[in-house]
């Protein structure tokens, strides 16, 4: 039986609310504390949801929501040297084309419906730990104390140095991000995603209803941004250079062109977290980007953090002690992680190919649509699904065996 009753999540982002929903379900009393202000619906754009990640959202309950607030994608097509390929889907598998705001409120009131309470203006500092539990001591001089304390507070996470002095760190793509939902007159077909290397920068597309289009642009710099960093930047300067990196490519060139100061959204620089060595110490673990971020290549980043949170849950409710537990938690979550990171890090390459190899792509990427296999490719991945109801221990048993 657990012994675990409380929880201390820290970070309010994506990771957090499902996090605390799901100790919430599994009958463990979680709070929710955020560096920020207040909620930050205002971060972030496009976001595809993988099946996966929209099944997981169904077992706490807010994956009907979801689906209402995004886009259905059926199809997704290269575009590569102007010439657009059909690539294979999964039979039977959606994509969700969401909106990370709308994403993140929904989330965040699916919470605090289910009785989870947030605070606000909590950015970390420090944790005693002692044999009853967990204590978080804030930047106002207030402190907080559990059992367990979750950290969920992203690629930059406070909670992952605390637990490992020597963890490393995301490392940069090469790449900032940029988004945008614009008004469009350019007929592009409802549930397709495009994939586009354009002449100088990767970008993708898809339209999230008639004359509406969500865009997103890879933007090669060799300096490293960080998210403030970047909003620092006058958005008419970010605007003027994705003008000229995307004039020749078409739809990107006209993309760019009604993409406005209002419009556009500034994310920074782009990352990939390397495996971290220690994913929990004593009465910490680490959930979501702050223990598994890859890169937005893989379009699992978002499922998979939503994953973690739910199996989190469960390893908790099931296992008699926060160790056990975070051990049966890691054990169940670090191979699909890292290999879908490592897919990701392939990709990447070819977003910001050299001369040579722009000139072969084209060749390339019409093998590659003709013979991949989606199913020994994705499959695995779109079709992972959690069983709530079954005991965790039966689970370590089946592995084992």
């Amino acid at each position: 039986m657990s012994t675990t009753r409380t929880a201390l999540v820290i970070g309010g982002g994506i990771a957090g609310p499902v996090t605390a929903t799901a100790l919430h379900k599994a009958g463990i009393e979680a709070r929710v504390y955020e560096a920020y202000p207040g909620p930050t619906f205002g971060v972030g754009s496009g976001l595809a949801l993988a099946p996966n990640g929209v099944a997981a959202l169904d077992i706490i309950g807010v994956g009907d929501r979801i689906r209402e607030l995004a886009s259905p994608i059926t199809n997704m097509e290269m575009s590569v040297g102007g010439k657009h390929l059909r690539m294979p889907t999964l039979p039977n598998t959606l994509l969700h084309l969401v909106d990370r705001n709308e994403l993140h409120q929904a989330l965040h009131d699916h919470a605090v419906a289910a009785g989870v309470p947030f605070e606000y203006d909590k950015r970390l500092v420090s944790v005693d730990e002692h044999e009853s539990g967990v204590t978080a001591h804030f930047a106002d001089g207030t402190s907080a104390s559990a059992d367990v304390l979750v950290g969920a507070d992203g690629i930059r996470s406070t909670v992952r140095g605390l637990i490992d002095p020597k963890a490393p760190g995301p490392n940069y793509t090469g790449m900032l991000g940029f988004g945008a939902i614009i008004d469009s007159d350019i007929d592009i077909e409802l549930g397709t995603m495009t994939f586009a290397f354009g002449k100088q920068a990767y970008y993708l597309y898809g339209a999230v209803e008639r004359g509406r289009i969500m865009w997103g642009a890879n933007l090669p710099h060799k300096e490293y941004m960080s998210l403030s960093e970047a909003r620092a930047v006058p958005v008419e300067h970010w605007l003027k250079v994705l003008r000229a990196t995307y004039a020749d490519d078409t739809p990107g060139g006209e993309f760019a062109r009604n993409t406005t100061a209002e419009t556009l959204e500034t994310t920074g620089a782009l990352h990939i977290m390397p495996p971290v060595p220690h994913w929990y110490r004593g009465r910490m673990v680490l959930v979501g980007d702050s223990v598994h971020a890859p890169s937005n290549s893989s379009g699992q980043g978002g499922s998979l953090a939503i994953e973690s949170a739910v199996q989190l849950a469960r390893c908790l409710r099931d296992l008699p002690d926060p160790t056990a537990a975070f051990a049966a938690y890691e054990r169940s979550r670090r191979s699909r992680v890292e290999s879908i990171t490592a897919r990701a890090a392939k990709i990447n390459h070819s977003k910001t190919p050299g001369p040579v190899a722009r000139k072969v792509m084209p060749v390339i990427m019409r093998l590659m649509v003709r013979f991949m296999d989606m199913e020994k490719t994705m499959g695995a991945e779109q079709r992972y699904r959690i069983d709530w109801d079954a005991p965790v221990q039966k689970e370590l048993a089946a592995s084992a065996a």
